[in-house]
């Protein structure tokens, strides 16, 4: 087990913070001015941890923005005076308070203890920027992550954060808010945020982000999954749990942000089983996760993929939508994530913690891992049709949380119906191909530019009634004219049509007028 870290975790008094964000703001400490700073192509190797050619481009400059870009965003020691002229709000002193950093006397310098990123977004109101303070990472320590490593904006937080449906709510809930940043999102568009952490450590650095934010509508609570929350519910519950799957054995880090300490999928199955307890009329829940395929489910049993296994476990009475992005093979999913602790081939204890996960697969009986997208909606009617779509989905997506939103919104403007009137989406195209020589095309497909990127292949009837969807004839308008082009019986074209203009208006090829 790799220990715990060292610094004590951050302390958020609030003038302190005030003056740090004071300070971070007059020095413009953003991510525009900083990718100038250094550089467009300096900055993205330090996205992929490579940070030499940045420390070259800034080499020689003391000023205030460099300065603060190497303290916080590289994580390196900086001369005592530089900072004080840095900071001159908040000063080295109250640094040191907040427990950002510890002052070295023996080499006038001050060393962080964690990590300062401008963070950008982009919501349905519009751009912005936060800071979003974290623990050191694995560049800076020149080491294996402390096993309560606090992360900052990672790619799954990003992912999420791209996910959730765009509502105004009332109340909701980050479960396992780690830095914090799901909670920060959500704040925008709810009354209030309650975020949880079985971390103390992370629930210090979510409040000091808050509170360096300007955020106030966010109370941070301590404890193991719904625990803190014990009979609340909730219009809205989002989570990207620590479901990543690590065998229980010595040798093998359980990192607090990634590993909720049970047994392979297990936590993911705990938190679907539990969620509609906490969710209220009309709330929705959205996670990230992991599922196992098994060769067998247990004794005497067949084999069950991880999306079956996952369907099993949600309650009937909701809404359920799940979006399976990835599958990996159980030497894939170990070698992902023990680099992600900071572990290589390089390493001596490499090929020791890739046996230990092996090993834990084989004897469990796992095939392959998904990671994806689970969305459950707790209906407003105990008689309203259920969605329940299970999907695999690997294409890139554009603005995914927009499109879950529209798809929920056209399953229900489906219970009473197709609507009379659709018109085709401003983002479909339609592409045809020919064989040398033919008048008429062998393949004819819709495109959808946005959400979820859905190619469909359609026949000349469901091309004729996309194509004729404009808003000025009804839907039975349409289909009457296409069983006169084709000669064919209206009430066998539309027994044909009406299930795939179904699937269209879910899909979000088409929407109501």
């Amino acid at each position: 087990m790799t220990a715990v870290s060292d610094a004590l975790p951050p302390m958020p008094h609030p003038a302190l913070v005030a003056a740090l964000a004071a300070d971070l703001d007059a020095a413009d400490f953003r991510s525009e001015p900083l990718r100038r700073l250094w550089g467009e192509e300096e900055d993205d190797a330090l996205g992929r941890g490579v940070r030499e050619p940045l420390l070259r481009a800034i080499a020689g400059d003391s000023g205030v923005l460099a300065t603060l870009g190497r303290l916080f965003v590289l994580g390196m020691p900086q001369p005592l005076a530089s900072v004080a002229a840095a900071l001159p709000r908040l000063g080295v002193e109250g640094l040191v308070a907040l427990g950002l950093a510890l002052v070295s006397e023996a080499s006038d310098e001050i060393a962080p203890i964690a990590m300062i990123h401008p963070q950008s977004f982009v919501d349905a109101e519009g751009v912005g920027e936060w800071w979003i303070a974290s623990d050191l990472d694995e560049l800076a320590l020149g080491t294996e992550l402390p096993a309560d490593h606090v992360l900052g904006v990672g790619g799954a937080s990003r992912t999420l954060a791209e996910l959730i449906v765009p509502a105004p709510i009332d109340r909701a809930l980050d479960l396992g808010t780690g830095c914090g940043i799901q909670a920060l999102l959500v704040a925008r568009h709810a009354r209030e945020v309650v975020a949880t952490d079985i971390s103390a450590r992370a629930l210090a650095f979510a409040e000091l982000n808050a509170r360096l934010n300007g955020v106030e509508n966010i109370t941070f609570r301590v404890g193991s999954m719904f625990e803190p929350v014990a009979g609340e519910e909730f219009d809205l519950i989002v989570s990207n749990p620590p479901f990543v799957i690590t065998p229980r054995v010595d040798g093998v880090t359980a990192y607090e942000y990634r590993d909720g300490g049970l047994i392979g999928d297990a936590l993911v199955e705990q938190f679907v089983r539990a969620v509609p307890a906490h969710l209220a009329e009309g709330g929705i829940a959205q996670l990230l996760g992991n599922w196992e395929s098994l060769s067998q489910a247990g004794a005497g049993s067949q084999a069950a993929s991880g999306l079956d296994r996952l369907e099993s476990w949600i309650d009937d009475s909701l809404d359920a939508w799940v979006v399976e992005r990835e599958e990996l093979t159980p030497l894939g999913y170990a070698e992902l994530w023990i680099r992600d602790g900071g572990t290589t081939p390089r390493d001596a204890a490499f090929d020791r913690m890739l046996a230990a996960w092996l090993d834990d697969f084989t004897e469990r009986q796992v095939t392959a891992i998904g990671f994806g997208y689970v969305l459950l909606r707790r209906p407003e009617s105990a008689d309203a049709p259920r969605l329940r779509r299970f999907e695999r989905v690997s294409q890139p997506l554009s603005a995914p949380g927009r499109a879950l939103h529209s798809g929920l919104a056209a399953h229900d403007s489906l219970a009473d119906g197709i609507p009379s009137i659709l018109i085709t989406a401003p983002d479909v195209t339609e592409a045809r191909h020919y064989m040398p020589g033919d008048d008429d095309p062998s393949v004819i497909e819709l495109r959808q530019g946005g959400g979820f990127g859905r190619t469909l292949s359609v026949d000349p009837a469901l091309a004729g009634l996309v194509g004729a969807c404009d808003g000025e004839l009804t839907v039975t308008q349409i289909v009457a004219a296409l069983a006169d082009l084709f000669e064919v019986r209206l009430s066998d074209l539309w027994a044909e049509l009406e299930p795939r203009v179904r699937q269209l208006v879910l899909d979000g090829f088409l929407v109501a007028d």
